[in-house]
């Protein structure tokens, strides 16, 4: 994460409750924020619940902010790098997992071959865990530590 004016970047996993899905609350950190979302994943069950993935770019002042207003308007939040874990002793470093990193929170150092994983780039895609042949990451499906 850097902050350079507008350059404050976060990747926060939300979850909305019923009441929360069909308003413009997403939308609305742009309109009354000034900040700027790509959606990286989203989710809504058959009882109306929602879940999304999202990138922030923007101020900080303003994201914590945005963050605020989500929290008012209902919206359970925790950073996304809180999603996905690393289990380091059973890892074998053989990056496979870093050819479908987009994000590149997953790479190889080439100093000491090792994969590296940046928590704050991930964007909780779960696509490292589906190749792991060790199951070294695991994605945290439960939503009942939301904040």
């Amino acid at each position: 994460m850097t902050e350079e004016g507008n350059g404050f970047r976060k990747i926060i996993y939300l979850s909305f409750p019923p009441e929360a899905c069909g308003r413009p609350v997403v939308c609305n950190l742009a309109l009354l924020f000034n900040l700027s979302f790509n959606i990286l994943k989203a989710d809504i069950s058959p009882r109306h619940e929602g879940t999304l993935t999202l990138e922030l770019t923007g101020r900080e002042e303003n994201y914590h902010k945005g963050v605020s207003y989500l929290k008012e308007n209902g919206v359970k939040i925790i950073p996304a790098s809180q999603k996905v874990a690393r289990d380091e002793d059973a890892c074998m470093h053989c990056g496979l997992c870093t050819s479908l990193c987009r994000t590149k929170a997953l790479s190889v150092d080439l100093a000491s071959r090792m994969v590296v994983f940046d928590a704050e780039k991930c964007s909780a895609c779960g696509m490292c865990t589906r190749v792991c042949p060790v199951r070294a990451m695991v994605v945290d499906t439960d939503d009942n530590d939301l904040g």
